[in-house]
C-alpha cells in the first residue's frame, strides 16, 4: 500500500483538505452566490435587451436610425457607440459592486475554507 493510499480517508478525501460540499452549503457561501446572481442576472438581461433593441432598430427601422443628429452623425451611429459606453459602465459598476459587496464576503468564506490561514 502506498503512502497516498494510506493517507486517504473513506470517500477519497485527504486529511486537511477542505470539505467543499460543506463550504458550498455554508450560509456565507449561499449569501455570496445570492448577491452575485442579484447583480449579474438583471444587468445581463438589461444589456441583452438594450443590444437586441439596437439590432431590431437597425434591421426594421433604418430610416429612424438614419436620422441626422449633427452633420454626418446619425442616430444609429450614436446608439452604436452607446453600446460601448454601456459596456464600460457595466464594468465600472461591477468593480464597485464587487469591492463593496462581494469581496468582503468572499474573503470571509475563503478564510473559513482555509481554516483561518
Amino acid at each position: 500500500m502506498s503512502t497516498t493510499e494510506s493517507d486517504e480517508q473513506p470517500g477519497g478525501s485527504t486529511p486537511g483538505a477542505p470539505d467543499w460540499a460543506a463550504a458550498q452549503a455554508s450560509p456565507d457561501f449561499q449569501e455570496l452566490r445570492r448577491r452575485l446572481r442579484g447583480f449579474v442576472f438583471p444587468v445581463t438581461a438589461g444589456f441583452l435587451a438594450w443590444y437586441l433593441l439596437y439590432v431590431l432598430l437597425a434591421s426594421f427601422a433604418p430610416a429612424f436610425m438614419a436620422t441626422p443628429v449633427l452633420g454626418n452623425i446619425n442616430l444609429g451611429l450614436i446608439l452604436g457607440l452607446l453600446q460601448f459606453v454601456s459596456t464600460f459602465a457595466i464594468t465600472v459598476a461591477y468593480i464597485r459592486f464587487a469591492g463593496r459587496t462581494l469581496d468582503p464576503l468572499s474573503t470571509k468564506v475563503r478564510n473559513e475554507i482555509e481554516g483561518g490561514r
